[in-house]
């Protein structure tokens, strides 16, 4: 955990959030700024940067983020849906934590 990283605060209940699903390993919310009718965000509980930090110890935890990617979407009522992962300040990464955007239906 680092102390100044917004998705860490809300890991540690600092900052309030709406949840969909928590585990040992992930914790998966609403994004304040919605681009869809849902639009919710997959967030290890690890603080890792981006996935350009990523290496092969992290295999198993990806391979889980995205895996929840369709179970939760399907849960949230969407029969399709768009993934992203914004990597780096130049990918559009704005909290350097790497997260999974799940969204679809109509524009928010």
């Amino acid at each position: 955990m680092t102390t100044d990283c917004l998705f860490c605060k809300i890991i540690a209940s600092d900052i309030p959030s709406t949840l969909i699903y928590e585990d040992d390993d992930v914790i998966v919310f609403n994004d304040i700024k919605p681009m869809a009718k849902v639009h919710f965000l997959i967030v290890p509980k690890l603080h890792i940067e981006s996935l350009k930090s990523c290496d092969e110890a992290h295999q198993a935890l990806l391979g889980k983020m995205l895996l929840l990617a369709p179970k939760l979407a399907e849960e949230q009522g969407l029969n399709g849906f768009k993934t992203l992962i914004n990597t780096g300040r130049e990918g559009g990464q704005e909290v350097f934590h790497i997260h999974v955007h799940v969204f679809g239906g109509a524009a928010g």
